[in-house]
């Protein structure tokens, strides 16, 4: 038999390395994020019929950081077995069609949503509000709305736009809750030490007085692209966790007088255990680690 021309089997050998690389790349483009996940530091929770949910913000990129942060969730599930999800903002970055809520949500966080796990999410300044409709955000068509969870009462509240309906629609929700705890969430923290953003000083001017005046607990916002713990502003707890996908490294101010805690060197989220009248909070890094933990005891009759 003849053999061909040593310059075809050297192109053809070419084609054959190209193809390969081409391969390895996109295998590692799409490698599932599970497959690399690392082990978790993340502690069980305590009590046994206490409300266990995880908190996420600005997560909705669809690159990897976003799965390998969401294969970290779950993997944290195993121990700590969250039962919601809140969400803090900025569920969907760029457009919004259809497969961009597989790409930037129903996928990362596919093993959560095999599982049952229902998310709740609120508004942030790069969502279209038309995400009030997707099932799977939980908002039932509201841009703000409420919920119960045994003695925590929520409070979803749409930070881009606090008109007058809004203000006065949780003036008498507040009011009208006896639960014992009452938590709010929303995207635009009033209070922060993020050099990009910093506190949102007309937010806090509308909402800060409904919180004190009926004895809110405790506030978790995002739109800051890290994670930082405030010490209390005048009884309230507040936490930004802003760095589920992604992340604006060293973003804190380091002078700050406001940060407990702060964390902006990898993504993050949290997950929370309300038990009787003590809240605790461990917030998990991309990787696994244990970054902050703590908790916060109610006050009696607040």
């Amino acid at each position: 038999m003849k053999r061909p021309p040593v310059r075809f089997v050297v192109i053809c050998w070419a084609l054959l390395a190209l193809a390969a690389a081409g391969q390895a790349i996109t295998g590692q483009q799409r490698a599932p994020a599970t497959a690399m996940s690392a082990a978790t530091e993340v502690q069980a929770p305590i009590g046994k019929d206490s409300v266990k949910f995880l908190v996420i913000g600005d997560s909705g990129t669809g690159d990897r950081a976003q799965n390998e942060t969401g294969a970290q969730m779950w993997q944290a599930h195993s121990v700590f077995p969250y039962e919601f999800a809140i969400m803090l903002g900025d569920n969907l970055y760029g457009s919004e069609r259809p497969q961009d809520f597989v790409a930037k949500f129903e996928r990362p966080y596919k093993p959560l949503l095999d599982a049952n796990i229902s998310f709740y999410a609120a508004l942030g300044n790069h969502d279209d509000p038309n995400q009030r409709y997707y099932k799977n955000f939980g908002m039932g068509g509201k841009r703000y709305y409420t919920y119960q969870k045994k003695d925590v009462r929520f409070y979803a509240l749409d930070s881009n736009y606090m008109d007058q309906d809004q203000q006065k629609w949780l003036e008498e929700e507040l009011k009208n809750s006896n639960s014992k705890w009452k938590i709010a969430y929303f995207h635009h923290p009033i209070y922060s030490s993020g050099g990009r953003h910093g506190s949102e000083v007309d937010l806090r001017s509308i909402v800060e007085p409904l919180f004190i005046k009926y004895n809110l607990n405790v506030v978790f916002a995002g739109h800051e692209h890290f994670y930082e713990r405030l010490k209390p502003q005048k009884g309230i707890n507040y936490f930004t966790a802003g760095g589920s996908a992604k992340l604006r490294a060293g973003d804190i101010v380091g002078s700050s007088a406001l940060t407990a805690k702060g964390f902006d060197t990898e993504q993050s989220f949290m997950v929370v255990e309300i038990d009787g009248d003590v809240m605790r909070f461990q917030t998990i890094s991309k990787r696994g680690k244990r970054v902050d933990s703590g908790e916060i005891r109610r006050i009696p009759n607040s």
